[in-house]
């Protein structure tokens, strides 16, 4: 019965968090009201504040549920995997739980809706706090994962920023790129990259 209800109310979550973003990409955030999401999600306004405090927060509620499934694909590759591989399959995993494959660009309408939102300071400020708290637990599974200890070592954090500065970049140029780009090839490119080492471009063919 325990399972059914936890089942029951992250569905509710999901469908609030869809609703958010479904009316804020139709109407910009401004004209989006707590009561608007509840009633586009079938639910009472009593029942949207029992899951988020705001729309800011049923919008940004994704990177929290990202973050979580990230951390713990990482636990879960295999344990002689190499870190940036099994990072790269975690954040790619991650974020196709949301956007898919994606495959193809976006559609540019679509794309500017979006760039419109994401430019919001009072979604950037939620997103943001989100972002940090969710971060430590990065720090954590890569600490596992490399045998660091994260109280006393650098590395598992300067990976875990390394990491988000990689996504962050990403969603930046993806909503800016002139023709649009799928997002989820972008994202491996970046993470690509960087577990390279970001190698000088310019020195390319330098003997």
């Amino acid at each position: 019965m325990s399972g059914l209800r936890e089942r029951k109310k992250q569905a509710t979550r999901e469908a609030l968090m869809s609703a958010a973003l479904r009316l804020a990409l139709e109407r910009g955030l401004d004209n989006v009201r707590n009561e608007d999401i509840a009633a586009e999600a079938g639910v009472s306004p009593r029942t949207f504040g029992n899951y988020f405090s705001s729309k800011y927060e049923a919008l940004a509620a994704r990177h929290t549920d990202r973050a979580a499934l990230q951390v713990a694909v990482l636990r879960a590759r295999p344990p002689g995997e190499p870190l940036w591989q099994a990072l790269t399959e975690a954040t790619a995993q991650a974020w196709e739980s949301h956007t898919g494959p994606e495959a193809t660009a976006p559609d540019p309408e679509r794309l500017a809706a979006t760039r419109l939102l994401v430019d919001e300071p009072s979604l950037q400020a939620e997103a943001m706090k989100l972002a940090l708290a969710s971060q430590q637990e990065l720090v954590a599974a890569v600490a596992e994962r490399t045998g660091t200890d994260p109280g006393r070592d650098l590395y598992p954090h300067l990976v875990a920023g390394t990491v988000t500065a990689a996504v962050q970049t990403t969603v930046g140029r993806w909503l800016y790129a002139d023709p649009p780009v799928p997002f989820i090839p972008l994202l491996r490119e970046a993470l690509r990259q960087v577990a390279a080492g970001l190698p000088d471009p310019s020195t390319r063919g330098d003997t």
